[in-house]
């Protein structure tokens, strides 16, 4: 392929025909930072590849945005996001690769068919309610909403580019520092106090992008970027031509004040009073091509409005910038599979589901034991997210929540949720000796009756911002920090305790470990170089113990001989280190990992660490001897976190695939076929990690089923 001209900023400057290791096919627009183009990974995804100008690459301060840029990416929930793939801020020419979403950008609908109509608008509304929300829950504020980074895919808009902006030699500045962002989808604050420019501000950006898919033009009209900023500031949004039934809500996103505007849960809960929202369809986008349409204003550095003295910070549930969550995602965001679940009343089915061959049965295996797979809900395409308790694996899929018989892959109950589409956010939790489920539309936690799938309780969670389970207690943490002990078995609260992060600022994340006896509450500094991390007994809310670590760290286990962390830089945008720290001597070991990682998923057995990154590197480091043990690339491109027992090291790919490596030699020993569906063509984001229960592994995979195998004879799979 002849390398193709740079149509932005430097269109005499030729742009490389890879970008890393990927091959650059098509370009699918370009702008003033740089082009993004079509190439594809060594497994066949298809991947969008920004490649930045080479002006641009030469300037430390874009570099250092641009790293912030893919930190924050990674940091977001994959549903509503497109996934970090692979990225190099430090090269030659920086790039940043994510998977591919088919469908045009909400500017390039608007321009080719149109503004959107009444249901439509509803529908881009809820979904990007739903998109801020997961954003804003990750810690993130995108700053630079607007209708060129919002695709309209099928299964409904992804919200793109998150942290790019105008570099520093655009003519509009001040001579106390640079506001950034695009006048008509700025938010007031962004001119008059940009340091404390929080959530709020996308939801401001939300309404004017809705204005703007209702009528082709903003709310805030004009030629001029200064008389924008101005109307921004100072008038009132023109409104003309929104639907009636959606000015209220528009009105309050676009209100001056940021305490006056209604936050995205809210949103998503008076869209619901506002018409049968729910009951869509999805956009049926035209699809992208190679040739760009007219580009969009980029980001503008502006000067400051009228000054005003800065409000409070405001109140965040919400990780700090150093700070990455435990991810469904190791990259922040990635197409979902497209969902359809029929909702099945709470019944006990102890028939063998027959839907799918059991495949393999007749190779040999353990006594005792034949390998299965089974589908929990008949015709759905998504990968079930299952856990072990109480002697029954529970799987949830959109829909419904079964249990099945672990011996055999039989149905022994599904409970189908009130609402058909309601997606289970997590795995199911067995606590207090009920089943806890807990579902994405309003946050509902509902707790079941394990031999029966009858609901015991439910409790509306959406005001909560964390949540966490134990064997018998559920922790929930407000924006403010208040966190209240739950008894799991009848919901009803224990204790409250008020807990702030690391500088006062945020709330402190929360990590349990099956079996023990404390909860792990973390939370680092702004700029990531502290983690402060206190132990918490679940029963009381009591402190045992805190500790002030270096670096930005996660927990990813315990035992006897402390717990242990893996240390990110955000910045870098890689893995580097593990630590484990011992509360009884209050020391710390910190092994560097030879060569870093993109953010990685881990897991602890014994005294070795399995570190599991994007693209299949599996590392063992043994903390006792402070050595690595092995690495082995298994070239999955997306993994789950990885499960080990005496014997294996197991994890699930996102195409179905669960794959056993030697824990002694870090050898591949076995894995099972590809599990796809008819929809190979798209990618699982929430990816559930591999059951281990004595002699058997039981994993789930993208075309819906759920499978046991012997754990002892990986090489049969």
């Amino acid at each position: 392929m002849a390398p193709q001209r740079d149509a932005g900023a430097s269109s005499a400057a030729e742009l490389p025909e890879y970008a890393g290791q990927y091959r650059l096919e098509s370009c699918l627009g370009s702008g003033g930072m740089g082009v993004v183009h079509l190439a594809r990974s060594t497994s066949g995804l298809k991947l969008a590849v920004k490649v930045v100008h080479a002006q641009f690459a030469k300037d430390p301060e874009f570099r250092g945005r641009f790293r912030q840029e893919i930190a924050a990416a990674r940091r977001v929930s994959g549903a509503f996001t497109a996934s970090v793939v692979d990225a190099d801020p430090e090269g030659e020419r920086p790039w940043m690769a994510t998977l591919f979403i088919p469908g045009p950008t909400l500017a390039e609908q608007v321009k080719r068919n149109g503004p959107l109509d009444g249901a439509q608008l509803r529908q881009l509304m809820a979904g990007l309610s739903e998109a801020l929300r997961d954003i804003h829950r990750a810690g993130v504020v995108h700053r630079d909403l607007k209708p060129s980074n919002v695709l309209l895919a099928e299964d409904g808009p992804k919200v793109i580019d998150f942290g790019i902006s105008r570099p520093s030699d655009s003519e509009l500045r001040t001579e106390t520092g640079k506001l950034i962002g695009t006048p008509p989808f700025m938010a007031p604050e962004q001119f008059r106090s940009p340091r404390e420019v929080g959530p709020a501000a996308d939801i401001f950006a939300l309404g004017s992008v809705l204005v703007h898919a209702a009528t082709g033009r903003g709310p805030f009209d004009s030629d001029s970027p200064y008389i924008v900023a101005y109307q921004v500031v100072h008038d009132e949004p023109d409104l003309t031509g929104l639907p009636d039934n959606l000015v209220p809500l528009v009105l309050r996103c676009l209100a001056k004040e940021p305490r006056d505007r209604p936050t995205a849960d809210e949103l998503m809960r008076e869209l619901r009073s506002v018409s049968a929202l729910y009951d869509t369809q999805a956009f049926v986008p035209v699809q992208r091509t190679g040739v760009p349409p007219e580009p969009e204003p980029e980001p503008e550095t502006l000067p400051k409005a009228d000054p005003q003295p800065p409000g409070a910070r405001p109140v965040r549930g919400e990780k700090p910038t150093g700070r990455r969550r435990r991810r469904a995602v190791i990259v922040a965001g990635a197409v979902v599979l497209t969902v359809a679940a029929g909702a099945l009343a709470s019944a006990r089915m102890p028939e063998r589901n027959t839907n799918v061959p059991q495949e393999k049965a007749s190779r040999s295996a353990p006594a005792g034991f034949t390998a299965w797979q089974a589908k929990p809900t008949p015709g759905a395409s998504r990968m079930p997210q299952c856990s072990y308790g109480g002697g029954k694996l529970f799987c949830a899929q959109v829909g419904q929540l079964a249990a099945l018989d672990p011996a055999d892959g039989s149905v022994l109950w599904r409970h189908a949720f009130a609402d058909e589409q309601e997606t289970p956010q997590e795995q199911p939790v067995l606590s207090g000796g009920l089943v806890h489920i807990v579902t994405r539309a309003g946050r509902w936690l509902e707790a079941l009756d394990p031999a029966s799938g009858a609901t015991r309780w439910k409790m509306d969670i959406s005001a909560y911002i964390r949540l966490q389970h134990t064997d018998d207690r559920v922790l929930l943490t407000r924006p403010d920090g208040m966190v209240t002990g739950l008894d799991s078995a009848s919901g009803k609260g224990d204790w409250k305790r008020r807990m702030t992060g690391q500088g006062g600022q945020t709330t402190p994340d929360f990590a349990w470990f099956p079996g023990g006896d404390v909860v792990y509450a973390t939370s680092t500094s702004d700029d990531g170089s502290q983690t402060r991390v206190s132990a918490l007994d679940p029963e009381t809310g009591t402190v045992h113990w805190n500790a002030e670590l270096k670096g930005t760290l996660e927990p990813v286990g315990e035992n006897s001989s402390g717990v242990y962390f893996s240390v990110n830089d955000d910045i870098r945008g890689v893995t580097d280190a593990l630590v484990r720290y011992d509360p009884r001597t209050k020391t710390s070991i910190r092994v560097a990992l030879r060569y870093p990682v993109p953010p990685a998923r881990a897991s602890v057995r014994g005294n070795v660490v399995y570190v599991l990154a994007p693209f299949g590197t599996l590392i063992a480091v043994d903390m006792k001897t402070q050595t690595q043990k092995w690495r082995l690339e298994t070239s999955v491109s997306l993994g789950s976190t990885p499960v080990a027992d005496d014997r294996h090291v197991y994890f699930t790919a996102a195409d179905g695939r669960l794959l056993a490596v030697d824990t002694r030699k870090g050898t591949l020993v076995g894995q099972t076929p590809t599990r796809l569906g008819t929809e190979s063509d798209r990618v699982v984001s929430d990816l559930s990690e591999p059951v281990v229960v004595r002699d058997r592994v039981y994993a789930s995979a993208p075309d819906g089923t759920v499978f046991g195998v012997p754990a002892d004879a990986p090489s049969i799979w």
